[in-house]
């Protein structure tokens, strides 16, 4: 199991406010994983999956 509680020292904090609809979209995929994380870390494993699809070069 993943480390969990407060993020490294070198990350900030961000408020996003989203549809229920997307929150529900979260919480589905949260219960699919094999070490259901919480929601928060679902949310950056999601952003940290498109940014590696994704490069930024």
């Amino acid at each position: 199991m993943g480390k969990m509680g407060r993020p490294k020292t070198d990350t900030m904090s961000i408020n996003v406010r989203l549809s229920q609809a997307t929150i529900d979209q979260i919480d589905t995929a949260r219960r699919k994983e094999t070490d259901p994380p919480t929601r928060p870390e679902q949310i950056r494993r999601i952003i940290e999956d498109w940014l590696v699809r994704n490069p930024q070069d």
